[in-house]
């Protein structure tokens, strides 16, 4: 019994452990969103439930239901005639069509809610449908008798587009839909019986023989329109290409003009370096001249310089030559006596006697003697041909050593020796 004891508590704990989950689980219930759930006890009351959330249920003491809380929408083909009268104010009503979408949901209160559970969402769902469209239908019809085409036509959600106005589905019955007035305050304590609440009416087209001249005309208009726009669309287009085409030929002429400015330009600037470079050319020209002048001058100065130089060393040297060639011949005269001298005078003698001879057949000499010289005309004919036969020797000395002075200067060639200088030293030893 004792080892029996610890099997048992786990047992017993491992079924609480399962079974109260099941239990709570039976207990709670998930109300989903967009749903509604309605749970009634022993005794009658009953709890709604909105979801998303849970609710309370005991198991085998209530029971419960679950109906839907979204809005729930309609179409309506409302087919009648309208209140139109012609200007005498006899009765001239107009067949139309409306093609409408009405919404409707169930009430907020809970005794709407419970009054569509019980009354509306028990029926199957296409019953639930036909129940709506007859209501509203015929409460359309009723609007329709009491309204002129032209309400209908200038009708807020008539002027709306179909997409938008399925798009509005939602928006609340506004004040200039007429339609949807009437149609709400004529239903409204219909659909309150079924728990439910009109939301709002989209008309989505009205059809008539009027609704479709308007719709042509309308058309017409909307395309006349949409040619004078698309024509001024077309001419502001064109305007713009002129005015491109304009501005492109403008700025292509004033290139062009900037084009032949820097043509010009350039030009100029090219003449100008060519004119810089004929004056640079010139003056490269005359600075090579004044050099060349410069150079020539000096030239002809250093040659000027160096003739006058050499002239007068030639002069120079002359001038000493003939004086120690007659120093010379004044020393040999001096040292050989009238020996020397007389030596000379016969070896000069068959040259200078026809000179003589000649001079003195052409002349006419008259000596005057003073004094007691004994030698008289002939004596002193003697010392004048004495003293040229002196000058003569000392031209032929002079002669002689500028001729060995050459020759020492300038070096002998061997195929043209200077024999000059050694015939003027014999001489001068002569």
């Amino acid at each position: 019994m004792t080892d029996m004891t610890p099997m048992v508590i786990i047992v017993l704990v491992v079924v609480v452990v399962i079974l109260i989950p099941l239990i709570v689980s039976r207990f709670l219930t998930t109300v989903d969103a967009g749903t509604i759930r309605l749970v009634s006890r022993f005794g009658g009351s009953t709890s709604i439930y909105r979801g998303p959330g849970k609710a309370i249920e005991v198991p085998l003491l209530t029971t419960s239901t679950t109906i839907p809380s979204k809005a729930i929408n309609i179409d309506l083909d409302i087919a009648d005639q309208t209140a139109d009268v012609d200007r005498a104010g006899v009765p001239k009503p107009i067949k139309v069509r409306v093609l409408a979408s009405a919404i409707v949901s169930v009430g907020d209160s809970n005794e709407m809610i419970t009054t569509a559970a019980n009354k509306f969402f028990s029926k199957p769902a296409q019953e639930q449908t036909a129940t709506l469209s007859d209501l509203l239908t015929s409460t359309g019809r009723r609007a329709v008798n009491l309204l002129s085409h032209d309400e209908l036509f200038s009708s807020k959600a008539q002027r709306d587009a179909p997409e938008a106005v399925r798009a509005a589905a939602t928006v609340p019955v506004e004040e200039d839909d007429r339609l949807a007035l009437i149609i709400k305050g004529a239903c409204s304590r219909e659909l309150q019986d079924l728990g439910l609440v009109f939301n709002s009416l989209n008309i989505r087209e009205v059809q008539s023989e009027v609704a479709e001249a308007r719709r042509r005309q309308s058309a017409v208009e909307a395309k006349a329109n949409a040619d004078i726009v698309a024509a001024d669309q077309e001419r502001r287009a064109r305007e713009a290409q002129l005015a491109a085409e304009q501005s492109i030929n403008d700025k292509q002429r004033d290139l062009e003009q900037r084009k032949a400015e820097n043509a010009a330009t350039v030009a100029e600037a090219e003449a100008k370096k060519q004119t810089a470079l004929a004056i640079q050319r010139e003056a490269e020209l005359k600075a090579t001249q004044i050099a060349q002048a410069s150079a020539d001058a000096a030239r002809v100065r250093i040659q000027a310089e160096a003739a006058a130089d050499a002239e007068a060393v030639k002069v120079r040297t002359l001038g000493a030559a003939q004086a120690d060639a007659i120093r010379a011949v004044n020393e040999a005269i001096s040292q050989g006596g009238n020996a020397y001298l007389a030596l000379k005078q016969i070896e000069l003698l068959p040259q200078i006697t026809p000179a003589i001879a000649g001079a003195l057949a052409s002349a006419k000499l008259v000596n005057i003697s003073s004094g007691g010289d004994a030698r008289g005309a002939a004596g002193a004919a003697t010392d004048q041909i004495t003293g040229v036969i002196q000058t003569l020797l000392a031209t032929q000395l002079v002669s002689g050593q500028l001729r060995i002075d050459a020759a020492e200067q300038a070096p002998a060639t061997p195929s043209s020796p200077d024999t000059s200088g050694i015939d003027a030293g014999k001489a001068g030893k002569r």
